[in-house]
């Protein structure tokens, strides 16, 4: 998924703010389902962070085209393990890896067959 930085991404230097990569990388978890006509809720049941390693390599900075890589590393009943990569000019500037778990009422739930086929297909 293709990201342009805005001036609202940044700091008073022009750089992109350290949080604003997760939801670069938010938004790209967000796009996989809406291509696929799915919403990432179902029935009040959503994902959640459970986990996340995050490396910064190099800054982004205003206007940049920036393009959103993920991968899945993991598949499990109740969670999914993904490796996002951030790259601009296609050198990787950041990196992280996340760990999501499908929520129930607050309770770790099986992750519906429809996001797993998603996932799958990553």
């Amino acid at each position: 998924m293709k990201i342009r930085v805005y001036y609202e991404d940044t700091d008073l230097g022009g750089v992109v703010y350290y949080a604003n990569y997760l939801k670069f990388c938010e938004r790209a978890r967000s796009e996989i389902f809406f291509k696929n006509n799915l919403l990432p809720v179902k029935d009040g049941c959503h994902f959640v962070v459970t986990e996340i390693k995050a490396k910064y390599i190099k800054p982004a900075r205003f206007a940049d085209i920036l393009e959103v890589e993920t991968k899945v590393l993991e598949i499990k009943r109740v969670y999914i393990k993904l490796k996002q990569i951030i790259y601009k000019n296609s050198e990787k500037i950041f990196e992280m890896e996340i760990k999501l778990a499908f929520i129930c009422n607050d309770r770790p739930s099986a992750i519906p067959q429809d996001f797993l086929n998603l996932f799958e297909k990553l």
